[in-house]
């Protein structure tokens, strides 16, 4: 976790003084002589930023956020700026509070492209820097740019990226029963009965997220849709092309429906379907290594939430599969991540949103583990994680259909509202039929 340096006085006088605290200071709080050290090399061409601070808010919390705060310091102390961070799970609201209250944060990493836009047309945010947009253009495909690019103007790059389409599971559990992975959906399903005929439940789940509450149910559907109906359908329901209430979206909520609101199949170690609801989705999917639960559907960055000594690797406590298509001759996958948009324009936040652009804070990040990027600089051998390690190869897949999360694309008003809520409500005992015409309505 980075450390926050103790204010001190000193009593200086002369120059020489200052020179004497400035090196007693050390990597504490550096300047821009650093930037000429060997060891700074690649941080040479952000001078003129040190002493200067920068405010970063974002969803990203715990562990996760301790080894984000890591992967900058180096920067920091190369440089002399101060990058100060705070993750709150109440962000998808509280960012919205901020920006309209006039307390915006410098730098914000939303995930949903939905809000970007809405920020966008409301003026709120600025648009990247020339420099900050050609490192960006340099490091990422057209595909992710577009994402945040609205109106001809773009407003910062991806940060973190996520695959969703995984399935986790014990593969102990699986060998000492004899239980083949699946390889197409109806072997899933064949594999969720057989599980289940031996008194275990084989699905465990959790979709509470404090004000995000139903984030994961919408993925499923999601992730479903894509297999259920493929890219083409998916494209035209995320630009409300057709109504979410149309029957192609019913098809694959009810397809959701025969695992999650199967009281045969949920909800494993926990309690029934409608425990899905008031489980945290952190929790969700911890019966598996108690042996109470058999399969958890969920991102790669799940790999962060397992209890600490658990082993995420092919022959350790846990491990993924790819969550299986409907037609094995495709392979859909869904992801999504975070992006750097600027509320801001002074010089060191524009240096700030360039950084974390570069490859540089892509590897410097993925050393630490536990971490995905589509930044196309990431050297695959500073992935750790086999997980992250398949998420990154999967990204890197140019022959993978792969689509942004959809609910992330929508207006928030949608995707981080009506669509969250409505799902919850469909998990606990809402019918489909008045579940999407309520998000329909909504949307309208």
């Amino acid at each position: 976790m980075a450390s926050t340096t103790p204010r001190r006085l000193f009593a200086l006088v002369g120059a020489m003084g200052l020179a004497l605290t400035a090196a007693a200071c050390g990597g504490e709080t550096a300047s821009n002589d650093n930037l000429s050290k060997p060891e700074c090399a690649a941080f040479k061409d952000y001078s003129g930023i040190s002493g200067k601070k920068v405010s970063i808010y974002a969803s990203i919390r715990d562990t996760e956020a301790d080894l984000l705060k890591q992967s900058w310091k180096e920067f920091e102390n190369c440089t002399g700026v101060q990058i100060s961070y705070e993750g709150s799970g109440e962000f998808e609201t509280q960012i919205k509070v901020r920006v309209d209250g006039g307390r915006a944060p410098d730098i914000a990493f939303i995930p949903q492209p939905g809000l970007i836009e809405t920020f966008a047309k409301a003026g709120k945010l600025k648009a990247a820097s020339d420099k900050t947009k050609s490192v960006a253009s340099a490091n990422y495909s057209a595909d992710w740019l577009r994402y945040s690019t609205f109106d001809g103007k773009f407003y910062g790059a991806p940060l973190g990226s996520n695959v969703k389409s995984f399935v986790w599971y014990s593969p102990k559990m699986f060998s000492e029963k004899g239980w083949k992975i699946p390889q197409t959906w109806d072997e899933l399903i064949a594999l969720s009965n057989t599980i289940a005929g031996t008194g275990l439940k084989p699905w465990c789940a959790g979709i509470e997220s404090g004000v995000a509450t139903g984030w994961p149910a919408t993925d499923w559907i999601e992730d479903v849709l894509l297999r259920d109906q493929g890219p083409d359908v998916y494209d035209q329901w995320v630009a409300h092309k057709i109504p979410f209430n149309d029957s192609k979206i019913a098809s694959a909520t009810d397809r959701v429906g025969s695992i999650l609101k199967n009281p045969a199949f949920v909800n494993g170690g926990i309690g029934d379907v409608k425990s899905i609801a008031t489980t945290a989705f952190q929790e969700g999917g911890i019966p598996i290594t108690a042996g109470k639960c058999a399969m958890h559907r969920q991102a790669s960055f799940y790999a962060n939430q397992w209890p600490k000594g658990t082993k995420v690797e092919e022959n350790g406590d846990v491990f993924a599969f790819y969550f299986p298509a409907i037609n094995p001759a495709k392979k859909p996958v869904l992801g999504a991540g975070e992006f750097t948009v600027a509320f801001a324009d002074r010089p060191e936040v524009q240096a700030v949103q360039t950084f974390l652009a570069s490859g540089e804070h892509a590897n410097s990040r993925a050393k630490l583990g536990n971490w995905v990027s589509a930044n196309k600089k990431l050297d695959l051998a500073n992935v750790s994680n086999p997980i992250d390690k398949k998420s990154v190869q999967i990204l890197q897949d140019s022959s993978a259909i792969f689509r942004f999360d959809g609910s992330d694309l929508m207006p928030s008003a949608v995707g981080a509202g009506s669509f969250w809520k409505e799902m919850t409500n469909w998990i606990t005992g809402k019918d489909t039929k008045a579940t999407l015409d309520a998000i329909e309505a909504s949307w309208k």
